[in-house]
């Protein structure tokens, strides 16, 4: 089953529509991706000891269904991909109402930044070990590994 988190609409999240701004669906992804690892033992301060971040390398959203002001909506995580080294991983963030029905869908292509070098790096083992660990979606592919 995949990691999910629950959110209430807030009116900062709306636009003129009334409906959620298409800018809050990236920043429920990266809530819902940070607090997976968070709970998996890589917070925030466990990356700065190990001097790396999670970057984004690839972003795509479908929209499927308005989500009005006051409304909730769940968010899931799962691995649709992720390389034999664990520097690419790729995961899908689903949106669904509180009936149930999918409001958009994200799917995030992303790898592990050197936050001095400034390059991508390979996941270190105990990061890997959590992105191997990670619900798999139906149509999960490996990625091709990072090359330095």
């Amino acid at each position: 089953m995949a990691f999910s988190r629950r959110y209430v609409v807030r009116w900062s999240d709306a636009d003129a529509n009334g409906h959620v701004r298409h800018t809050v669906y990236p920043e429920l992804g990266a809530e819902v991706r940070l607090a997976w690892l968070a709970e998996a033992g890589w917070d925030w301060k466990r990356f700065e000891r190990e001097r790396i971040g999670p970057v984004l390398l690839r972003e795509e959203i479908d929209y499927r269904r308005e989500v009005g002001l006051n409304g909730s909506v769940e968010i899931d995580n799962e691995a649709v991909g992720l390389s034999p080294d664990g520097g690419r991983w790729k995961l899908r963030h689903t949106v669904r109402k509180e009936d149930g029905e999918v409001a958009a869908q994200l799917v995030v292509l992303g790898g592990w930044i050197d936050l001095e070098a400034r390059r991508l790096v390979v996941a270190p083992p105990s990061l890997l070990e959590v992105l191997r660990a990670a619900p798999r979606a139906a149509d999960y592919a490996d990625l091709p590994p990072l090359r330095r």
